[in-house]
Formats: structure tokens, C-alpha cells, sequence
């Protein structure tokens, strides 16, 4: 299969496990979103699938491949890249330098790319167009520090699509952000790419149901049940345990 194959994976802390039997395909265009309460073991599913943890069984694979034994800046390398809840963004470098950074951590290029590089046009031109796609052009030359947060989510979309993943992992990327700026965040996600596959980790039901095709949801660890955003919104188990509960 083309795409991402997460197969019997779980994963134990002592006798705790927080993972179980979780199965999924995540193929090219796909727009699934991962909800459930807290606790529910989100986040160490996203980790197991990004290498920052390894499972205590099962296999994950890239286009066939066997992603066990790969580290997360193998995966990273490999075509898999996760946004964070908490921005990790250089607050006082500008929209333009974060962004190049993204583009020359890809190219393998350190840190020199800092200043502007007149130099290589193709970094620019992609630096440039980056910008263009989360309408952040006109504050290119602006420190992010002094953006508004919704802008900063975006900034960090931006740097994590300059990696080129084949999957993307936003990690609740509405986190923190006002209500007035939500849209902001809902029109980057439509303007990604077709192709690429996108797992969308996040507590805004409203977010979720305008922008995921296919929803998992995730109880204890273990998945409830999967289906279409209509289908998930008349699951009455659904409703009983997480969306009639104030959306955990």
C-alpha cells in the first residue's frame, strides 16, 4: 500500500498499557482526524508514528517499509512530520527566517541559510511561496514575537511542510488559538496539498467535522470506531462517551 500502515501496535508503561491493537491506514489525500478524550492516548500514538517512542509491538510502514529501528529524524527524512501542541517556533526571528530554516534543515544546510540568501534562489523561491500558500507574505520581515498566536500556528504549518512530509501530523493545531482566529487554521489545512496525508490530532469538534473525511476515535488507548464525520456524529457510544461529554 502507498501511504501509512499502522498495524497491531501497542504499547505498555509497566503494566499500564496505552496502547491497544490500534490499526489504521492513513493513504495519499487522506484527511482523517484522531479524537478522544484526555487520556485517551493520542499523543502516544502520534509519538510511536514519529519514532519519539518505540511500541511495544505491532509495525508501522511507509509505502511498505518497515519503520521500526528508524529514529525520529529518520522518519522525518523519510517523509513523516508532526506539528506540536506548544509552538516551537524562534520567537524572535522573522516569519522568513523560521520558514528558511524548515527549507534548509531539509537541504541539510545548517544554520547559514539565517541570513538572506540571495545566493540560492530556490530556497527563496520556496521561502516565498510557503509564505504565499498561509498567507503570511506580508509579514515576512516580521519577528514572531510580536504575531498573533492563530499567525504562529500557521508559521509553524508552514516550517513543518518545508520537511516535504508524505504524512503530516498537526498535533492539535487549534490549541490556544481564539475563536476569531480558528478560520485562519481551517484554510490551511484546505490548501495543503492534495496528495498529502494528513492525521489531525484535536479536541475542536467544530475544526474536525469542517475539515477530516474520516474520523478515529480513541478510548483508552484502543480505537471506539471509525467513520465518516456523519457517521461519527450519530454513533450514540460516541455521543454517550466523549462528544455528549463536553468533548473531553
Amino acid at each position: 500500500m502507498s501511504g501509512l500502515e499502522v498495524n497491531g501496535l501497542n504499547k505498555s508503561f509497566g503494566g499500564l498499557t496505552v496502547c491497544k491493537d490500534v490499526t489504521f491506514e492513513l493513504g495519499p489525500g487522506d484527511r482523517k482526524a484522531l479524537i478522544g478524550p484526555n487520556g485517551a492516548g493520542k499523543t502516544t500514538l502520534a509519538n510511536l508514528i514519529t519514532g519519539i517512542a518505540p511500541p511495544s509491538s505491532g509495525t508501522i510502514r511507509l509505502d511498505g517499509r518497515d519503520l521500526r529501528g528508524l529514529r525520529e529524524p529518520q522518519r522525518v527524512r523519510a517523509g513523516i512530520a508532526k506539528t506540536f501542541q506548544i509552538t516551537t517556533l524562534f520567537k524572535r526571528l522573522t516569519v522568513r527566517e523560521n520558514i528558511r530554516l524548515g527549507v534548509s534543515e531539509r537541504k541539510r544546510q545548517g544554520l547559514k541559510l539565517l541570513r538572506r540568501a540571495d545566493g540560492d534562489r530556490a530556497t527563496e523561491a520556496e521561502v516565498a511561496e510557503l509564505m504565499h500558500q498561509f498567507r503570511l507574505t506580508r509579514h515576512a520581515d516580521t519577528t514572531v514575537e510580536n504575531l498573533a498566536y492563530g499567525q504562529q500556528r500557521l508559521i509553524e504549518m508552514a516550517l513543518t511542510l518545508a520537511l516535504h512530509p508524505r504524512i503530516l501530523i498537526l498535533d492539535e493545531p487549534a490549541a490556544g488559538v481564539p475563536t476569531s482566529e480558528n478560520h485562519l487554521i481551517v484554510e490551511a489545512i484546505e490548501r495543503l496539498p492534495k496528495d498529502l496525508a494528513v492525521l489531525i490530532i484535536e479536541h475542536d469538534m467544530q475544526l474536525v467535522f469542517k475539515v477530516a473525511r474520516s474520523i478515529i476515535v480513541l478510548v483508552n488507548g484502543a480505537i471506539l470506531t471509525e467513520g465518516t464525520p456523519r457517521e461519527i456524529s450519530r454513533d450514540r457510544q460516541v455521543r454517550d462517551l466523549y462528544l455528549g461529554a463536553g468533548h473531553g
